[in-house]
Order: structure tokens, then C-alpha cells, then sequence
């Protein structure tokens, strides 16, 4: 059989560059091999015909030197056909296709990505030149061998295994004959799968050898542990390759009892923004696995969340339906979630740099909580970090609410897509110029929690879009030299402008809900807002992008700029009934002008070329 496409991109990367490291092949066969024993343990508890004939679990590693083969066997629950193709010949996990969709052809740095990524047994292909997988699934009779020298080409067959697992054989390439040595595997044992609680077992030419502690980690006190121990546990839970960004164990006690080992990443997974992905948290009970697949153990905004739960007051026996709603588990999630916004907060206020980046890669997701968890939305409201107007770097509620002018009842933000078009939008410029602060947001999400939170600390957040707003009532704390200069010669005469009002409604009709002098901007000519009461423009922007095509496309209202040259002149064209048809176009151009620089298209491309050609014409 052929390898799925995606498979095969990744395996020539593999073996090419990927690891300069390459040692950690053993620790990921020897991580799957844990896994497999823990899934047996888990579906004996229930099916006790699985249980016949089982032997305590234990992951064996034999050699033999003439032939360049290493081979990791373990007793745990094997694979029929089916799982051979489905675990070995494609890679399944989302977010692949973003993966490679990221590569840059760079061997160096694809290698750095595919490391983040994770690949577990195609690791085995950077130092094999040929990988067999002997295997019988636990419960049946059939044994099959899987075979493969990750050219693009793969082989199954029927083959007689006595006992139920698993033992995947890598015959080395000649460079690397060294990874067959006793002292070799020793060391590559203890530095990185010491944490593993099944026993690895060394054969040698006297028996067998105990490799590791063989105790799980998270039952160890914290001070006999060490971080590069911490760091390949977040590796072998995590199924990745960076570093832990920070790390929570602790151990609780009295009504619940339970141990927690949970890692923030350092780096973001390519898959965190998948609509189907879930936390990496997974459940013991009394040191048994049970699952990864316990959904009401971590809330979907700390997806990125991995490490272990261990409790000790759930039956052995539970099922995954019996985890849904379960009060035990309920309990230990608030807790979970008091915890890690406890260290989030402490370390947002001794590290913030740190933290800063920690939000780069996953304030997104963590802002998903302020529409999803009423309960702790005013914890969450602590941590989050906003990029604003002012300040160089994140900032938080609390500084942006100490910042705020004297008369200045708002929080203003405004929402986007892109931080650098925030800036320059001319919604800003009046904001800019009484030195008022405003927030600049750029996640999807963020769109969808301001309206449900509403406010923070009696504020009440308002976008700068919005119609209703008014700067008139916060005090200027500075002014352009021109502005000093100039001053009330700097605008238009209240009845010219009145006229240009006029005249402009009479011109766009429908195609805007108003027209009216604008208090907010200082520079541009012109802009759109929303009428009171109507959709947020990148709101409604995104929805439509989205494929919501039910949304309905309001009329915005049209600002303009009474101290702008071009609105002057227009002031005063306006006068002259011969220009009737010059100011009409104007106003279509400017209106044109004011949705390009929202982002949004013009609504008649040939009308608005022909007007544009005639002004550049007439200007010649």
C-alpha cells in the first residue's frame, strides 16, 4: 500500500533533516509502547476476556548487533489490520494540512517545525532503513506484520505473534549502528523515559535489566524532581518537542483528593484554532489511565493546556459516559481552572515580558472564555491583554481604566483585522488628538464577547465606529500647532457645512443612513460609522466572509470632516448651482473613498473608475 500524501511529505522530511537530535526515536517507541499498555490496563477493568492470559505490563528492548536491529516490545493492546493502516500509514491528527502548509523548503527550519509538530513512530525513519511492526490486538487471534523502508510504500501481511502487543523492529543504517549498544540505550532510557511508570526492561546476555524508576512522576514530591525530568514528561504527554513555558504540580487533599501535572506550552500548536480540537489532559484514577477524552476536565478555551490528572475519589471502573457531568470531575475542573488563571496572573504581574508572549500565541483562545464562562469571566477579565493606542506593548483593563481622560466614561476599541490598518483608520483621529486611549482588537472572538461582557469595572466598552459616540465632553489634553493657530477658521461655517449635508443626502440616497459633520476626525476627509443600534462594520464585515449571507448590509452614516480642505471647497462649490453635478460625484467618490479604507469594495467598480478618471481628467 501507498502512504497517505501527507505521510509521505512528512517522512521525506524525516529522514532527511529532522532530527539532529536523533536519539529520540527510542523515547517515542517507548512512549507508544506506554500508551498501549495503559490502554489495556484501562479496557480489562470492563472486559475481563481481554484480561486472560495477561502478565503484568512491562516495554522490552532486545538487539541484535549482526543484524543492526533494535526492537521495542511491548504487552499492551496490539493492532489488527485496520489500526496498522489507520496509526502507521496515515498521519491521523488535524491540522496537517496546516502544517505543511507552512513549510518553507528551508531543511533547517522545517526541521524546527516538524519538531513542534510531533510525528511519534515516523521518528524511527530518520535512523532505520527498514521498520517492522509485529502486532496482535488483545482479543484476537490474528497477528500482522507491517513493514516498511518509508519510501513512499508500505506492506501488510498475516503473521503468528503468541501473545497479544506489539514489537516494532528498526534495522539501523550503518551510521547509526551505534544506538544498538548497551551504554547507548541505557542513557538515552534514563534522559528521557525515566518517568515512564511501566517497567522498561534492558534484555542482556545475564537476563534482563530494569532500565527505569518505574514510578509515576506526578507522584513524586516536587523537590525530587528535576526540570529536565518535568521537561520529557511535557514531551511524552504532549506528544511535542518544545519547551514547557510553565509547569503546575501540585496535589490536593481533604474532600477531593487528586494530583495535577499540567504544562502551558512554550510554542502554539498549528491545530489551535481547529474547531475540533480539545484540551491534551488526561485522566488517571489511582495512577490507572482511564482517558483523554474527558471533555468536561478542562474547558475548550485552555485547550493548549497538557499534563495529567490523577484522581483518587472516581471508581476504577468509569466509563466515559459515566465522566459526562460527574460532580467529582466537575469539582476537580474548578479547581483546575482557579489554578492555572492563578499562575497566569502571577506571572503576567512578575514577568510580564514573558507573558506577552505567552499571549502572542494564545491570548486568542484564552479570550474564547470571556464569551463561554460566565462563572469565571471576571477572573478572566484580569488576565486578558489588549494592544492599544498607547501604551508599546499589551496592556491590561485595570492600566487602560487608570489611563483614562478626565471626562472619559468609555472604554473605546476599535476591531479589525490588522493591527498596522488599525492605526491609521480614521475613526482614531479624533481620539489621537484629545490623547484618548483606544484598544485595538484583532481576534474573530473578540467581536462576540464585548457585547456579552459589556463592561469592566463599571465601564462600558464602545467602539469607536459606533455613531453615538462623543468626544465632546472629554477635556483636550493637546492640540496641533495648526489647530492653536487657526482655530474656529480652522472648520467650514456651520451653514455651509449644513448645505454640503444636504446636498450629499440628496446625491447617495439610500447608500447611506446619514450624513453629518464629524466631531471625530481630524485628517481624513471623510468616514463611515454605525448608525445607533446597527452591527459593528468589521462585525458584519466578518460574518459575510464567514458565509452568513443572511446578514443583513446596513446603511452607515457618512461623516465629513468640516476642517478638511477638500470638504471646504466642497462648502463652498455647493453654492453654485451649475457645480450640482461636480458635487454629486464627489460625494459618490468619497463615499467610495471611506469603504475602501474600511476594507470593504466599492459597490459599482466601472461608476466609480468613470468618476475618478473625469476628477483627474478635470484636474489636468
Amino acid at each position: 500500500m501507498e502512504f497517505q500524501a501527507e505521510v509521505s511529505k512528512v517522512l521525506g522530511i524525516v529522514i532527511n533533516s529532522l532530527y539532529s537530535n536523533k536519539e529520540i526515536f527510542l523515547r517515542e517507541l517507548i512512549s507508544n509502547a506506554s500508551d498501549a499498555c495503559d490502554k489495556l490496563r484501562y479496557l480489562a477493568l470492563t472486559d475481563q476476556k481481554l484480561a486472560e492470559g495477561m502478565s503484568d505490563f512491562r516495554i522490552k528492548i532486545s538487539t541484535v548487533k549482526k543484524d543492526r536491529s533494535i526492537t521495542v516490545a511491548d504487552n499492551g493492546i496490539g493492532m489488527n489490520k485496520e489500526d496498522l493502516i489507520e496509526n502507521l500509514g496515515t498521519i491521523a491528527r488535524s491540522g496537517t494540512t496546516e502544517f505543511l502548509e507552512s513549510l518553507s523548503g528551508d531543511e533547517k527550519k522545517d526541521s524546527a517545525l516538524i519538531g513542534q509538530f510531533g510525528v511519534g513512530f515516523y521518528a524511527s525513519f530518520s535512523v532505520a532503513e527498514k521498520v517492522e511492526v509485529l502486532s496482535r490486538k488483545a482479543g484476537e487471534d490474528q497477528g500482522w506484520l507491517w513493514a516498511s523502508d518509508g519510501a513512499g510504500t508500505f506492506t501488510i501481511a498475516e503473521a503468528d505473534k503468541e501473545v497479544p502487543g506489539t514489537a516494532i523492529t528498526v534495522i539501523l543504517k550503518k551510521e547509526d549502528k551505534d544506538y544498538i549498544e548497551d551504554a547507548r540505550i541505557r542513557n538515552i532510557v534514563r534522559t528521557y523515559s525515566d518517568h515512564i511508570s511501566v517497567p522498561i526492561m534492558l534484555a542482556t546476555k545475564k537476563g534482563e535489566d530494569q532500565l527505569n524508576t518505574g514510578s509515576a512522576i506526578w507522584t513524586r514530591q516536587k523537590k525530587d524532581i528535576t526540570e529536565e525530568q518535568y521537561k520529557e514528561f511535557y514531551h511524552h504527554v504532549g506528544r511535542v518537542f518544545d519547551e514547557p513555558w510553565l509547569t503546575l504540580h501540585n496535589r490536593a487533599e481533604g474532600k477531593l483528593e487528586y494530583t495535577n501535572l499540567l504544562f502551558v506550552p512554550s510554542s502554539k500548536p498549528y491545530d489551535l484554532m481547529n474547531p475540533d480540537r480539545k484540551h491534551r489532559v488526561q485522566l488517571y484514577v489511582k495512577r490507572v489511565f482511564i482517558t483523554e477524552d474527558c471533555e468536561d476536565l478542562m474547558p475548550a478555551y485552555l485547550r493548549f493546556v497538557r499534563g495529567i490528572v490523577d484522581s483518587e475519589d472516581l471508581p476504577l471502573n468509569v466509563s466515559r459516559e459515566m465522566l459526562q457531568h460527574n460532580i467529582v470531575v466537575t469539582r476537580i475542573r474548578s479547581a483546575l481552572v482557579r489554578r492555572v488563571f492563578n499562575e497566569l496572573k502571577k506571572k503576567a504581574e512578575k514577568a510580564p515580558e514573558e507573558y506577552s508572549a505567552f499571549w502572542d500565541n494564545f491570548g486568542g483562545v484564552l479570550k474564547e472564555g470571556l464569551y463561554e464562562d460566565h462563572e469565571n469571566r471576571e477572573k478572566l477579565l484580569e488576565i486578558v491583554r489588549f494592544q492599544s493606542t498607547a501604551a508599546s506593548d499589551i496592556t491590561s483593563l485595570a492600566a487602560y481604566v487608570e489611563r483614562m481622560k478626565k471626562g472619559q466614561e468609555e472604554i473605546f476599541y476599535i476591531s479589525g483585522e490588522n493591527i498596522d490598518a488599525l492605526k491609521a483608520s480614521p475613526q482614531l483621529e479624533g481620539f489621537r488628538a484629545k490623547g484618548v486611549e483606544v484598544l485595538l482588537m484583532t481576534d474573530p472572538v473578540d467581536e462576540f464577547w464585548l457585547p456579552m461582557v459589556g463592561e469592566f469595572d463599571g465601564k462600558k466598552f464602545t467602539s469607536v465606529t459606533s455613531g453615538a459616540v462623543d468626544l465632546s465632553k472629554i477635556k483636550q489634553t493637546s492640540k496641533s500647532k495648526k489647530a492653536e493657530e487657526e482655530g474656529v477658521s480652522e472648520r467650514a461655517g456651520d451653514a455651509d457645512i449644513a448645505k454640503l449635508v444636504l446636498a450629499f443626502k440628496d446625491s447617495l440616497g439610500d447608500a447611506v443612513k446619514d450624513v453629518k459633520p464629524s466631531e471625530r476626525l481630524t485628517d481624513s476627509a471623510v468616514c463611515l460609522v454605525a448608525g445607533e443600534g446597527d452591527m459593528d462594520l468589521h462585525l458584519e464585515r466578518m460574518l459575510k466572509m464567514q458565509g452568513h449571507l443572511d446578514v443583513p448590509s446596513a446603511s452607515r452614516v457618512m461623516e465629513i470632516n468640516p476642517s478638511h480642505s477638500l470638504i471646504k471647497k466642497l462648502a463652498e462649490l455647493v453654492k453654485k448651482p451649475a457645480k450640482k453635478k461636480s458635487v454629486e460625484e464627489m460625494a459618490h467618490l468619497l463615499l467610495d473613498q471611506a469603504r475602501i479604507i474600511e476594507g470593504d469594495p466599492v459597490a459599482d467598480p466601472t461608476a466609480f473608475s468613470q468618476r475618478l478618471n473625469s476628477v483627474l481628467e478635470g484636474s489636468l
